[in-house]
């Protein structure tokens, strides 16, 4: 969850050596800084269940899972962002030999919060999309169950929203099928 602080701009090195450092996460776009809050109970369930689903599926494959301390850059955008959930099919690809910032993810997941949903509906997507490893973008409400998955054709994108327990979600690229009973374990709806 990311909410706009007042800063001056940035350039992306200064960025980089100062998130390092830095007690919390900031998210980076285009020289301005964006403080990432905590997040809820439902927030962390959700985002454990996805990582901990995936990870299950993939174990024995060369695909990575990464949480959300795995930071992304966007070069197309100038923007750094920490996505909820991230897998690598590749062999990852990193900005430098400290290895904290992923620059090919083929799936990334946000957990929807209100103060940030119109950003991962909106600027963030068109930051993701502009990603050419990513093939699949999944959006998880919180406070109801609702998964919205964008799965890109060519250079398209289709969606298809879930909003039964008893659906599964198919993460065609990385061949995981996620049941919403799994992805919302523990959830109070």
């Amino acid at each position: 969850m990311a909410t706009a602080a007042a800063y001056a701009y940035v350039t992306p090195e200064d960025y980089l050596a100062f998130e390092r450092e830095a007690e919390i996460k900031h998210e980076y776009c285009n020289g301005q800084l964006y403080a990432m809050s905590g997040a809820s109970r439902a927030h962390n369930l959700i985002t454990g269940n996805i990582s901990a689903e995936i990870h299950s599926q993939l174990k024995k494959q060369k695909r990575e899972v990464y949480n959300s301390k795995m930071r992304v850059y966007i070069d197309a955008a100038r923007s750094y962002r920490y996505p909820d959930v991230v897998v690598t099919c590749e062999e990852p690809r990193f900005e430098d030999d400290v290895f904290d910032t992923l620059l090919n993810p083929t799936v990334i997941v946000e957990v929807l919060s209100p103060s940030t949903a119109a950003r991962d509906r909106g600027e963030k997507f068109e930051n993701y999309g502009q990603l050419a490893s990513l093939h699949e973008y999944v959006l998880v409400a919180q406070k109801e169950v609702c998964v919205e998955h964008y799965l890109r054709q060519g250079s398209q994108w289709v969606s298809h929203e879930y909003r039964e327990l008893d659906a599964v979600l198919r993460l065609m690229s990385i061949h995981c099928a996620l049941p919403l009973r799994e992805i919302y374990e523990r959830v109070k709806l």
